[in-house]
């Protein structure tokens, strides 16, 4: 199987495994549900580490508004007393009045952290550098484990309002936010090869060759974006070593100017009388001192 290594610009996404025979379509859209799916991971564990500091989210209404507003405009959070989660709560009051400050017991806090430490680790970038390619059925799986966790905290669901409830309903509405930049859309998603566009319908192998045991690096980006950057002609390991190598050059030839000119004098081929030495067989010749004892 070829192996996918997936860049965005400079960034490493992850790696994605696949067949020289496979089209190019199919493998775009594969690649693509990956990539929005590690998006969502994100996004959910985000608002769920907020969910665990300070409760649920506040009707849209409510939000950003200070008490004194809300008791002004008579507003109220009817789903505050329909969500209150396992074990109960702790107030804790959020100061951007985003959540209720209803903030789950330490017990169930730690099921919430857990969960989305577990899912952050499945769809790590890191995978890269060890080699585990990622698959769209991991990624559901980590949106399973944060889904289960939170169906251990609030056995009566979240506020249909809440963004968390909204990712797991794929309902969610990313429209004006820094998070729709990220997003592609399937529709417009490319994936490039040394410069080349992947066109639609084709086999991979008409693109990377049809070495079905190789690891290749590809970038994705949308439709009117152009082609992305270039692959440097070394990596950057590489520019380390060569830049480590330069350095110790440099310190070498900076010890041998301090030295004195005529240093080079207890070198054994400025020894003058080396080739009559060599003439008489004493090149490497050794001395032995002998000491000896006379008894009377």
């Amino acid at each position: 199987m070829v192996i996918l290594h997936l860049k965005r610009g400079d960034e490493n996404l992850f790696l994605y495994e696949t067949d020289v025979n496979a089209n190019t379509t199919d493998v775009v859209k594969d690649v693509t549900a990956i990539y929005n799916g590690r998006l969502k991971v994100e996004r959910i564990c985000m608002e769920m580490e907020e969910l665990a500091t300070h409760g649920t989210l506040l009707p849209p209404e409510m939000i950003g508004l200070t008490d004194e507003q809300i008791e002004e405009l008579k507003l109220e959070d009817i789903w505050a007393e329909k969500c209150i989660p396992s074990g109960g709560f702790i107030f804790n009051k959020d100061l951007i009045g985003r959540r209720n400050g209803r903030q789950p017991k330490e017990n169930m806090q730690e099921v919430l952290r857990n969960a989305m430490k577990d899912a952050r680790e499945l769809i790590d970038k890191k995978l890269v550098l060890t080699k585990r390619p990622l698959t769209l059925k991991i990624v559901s799986e980590a949106i399973n484990l944060l889904r289960g966790a939170v169906t251990i905290v609030y056995p009566m669901q979240l506020p249909p309002h809440d963004y968390i409830r909204q990712e797991f309903n794929n309902t969610e509405d990313l429209s004006g936010t820094q998070a729709s930049r990220d997003v592609i859309e399937p529709s417009k998603a490319q994936l490039w090869f040394a410069g080349r566009l992947l066109l639609n319908d084709k086999k991979l192998a008409e693109f990377i060759g049809n070495n079905n045991k190789t690891k290749v690096v590809v970038k994705l980006n949308e439709h009117g974006q152009g082609p992305p950057g270039r692959e440097p002609v070394i990596t950057e390991d590489i520019r380390r070593r060569m830049m480590a190598d330069a350095y110790r050059r440099q310190e070498e030839l900076k010890k041998l100017e301090m030295d004195e000119d005529d240093n080079y004098l207890n070198s054994s081929w400025a020894d003058s009388g080396i080739l009559k030495r060599q003439a008489h067989g004493l090149e490497n010749v050794q001395f032995r001192v002998a000491i000896g004892f006379f008894v009377n």
